[in-house]
């Protein structure tokens, strides 16, 4: 069942945000595969080899995710959850040596994209349980 609200089709413009987020959480951890490995490599940690001001960029597009979960309507546990991510991703990812090994094996935007994915199933779920009010006669 599509939902609409003026002329918009609100489940395929969560897909459409949904894929653009998805997008940009891959591009930042996983744009490539080191050869023979299940380890990757993202803009995220290219960007971390330049201290703090790599990881300040690096910053902008995981808050940008942050910020469209909660417009999508992730619960304040889910953006609690992606918010302490981005910060020990942060934080951590300042170290030098260790802050990108820790980069590269954490990989905190697609730990966000993936929480929020879950947060915004459950909702739905529970929202689809929901059966509408049957119309009963008014009182007298």
């Amino acid at each position: 069942m599509d939902c609409y609200v003026k002329g918009m089709n609100i489940e395929q413009d969560i897909d459409f945000e949904l894929a653009a987020l998805r997008k940009i959480a891959w591009r930042m951890d996983a744009l490539f595969y080191i050869p023979r490995t299940n380890i990757s490599v993202g803009l995220d940690n290219i960007l971390g080899l330049v201290p703090v001001v790599g990881d300040t960029m690096a910053l902008l597009p995981s808050v940008w995710l942050i910020w469209k979960a909660r417009q999508l309507g992730a619960t304040p546990g889910a953006l609690a959850y992606m918010t302490l991510n981005t910060l020990a991703d942060y934080f951590i990812g300042m170290v030098p040596i260790v802050g990108d090994l820790f980069d590269v094996l954490y990989n905190a935007n697609i730990r966000n994209y993936r929480a929020l994915e879950r947060n915004l199933n459950k909702r739905a779920a529970r929202a689809a349980v929901v059966q509408p009010a049957r119309s009963l006669p008014l009182p007298g």
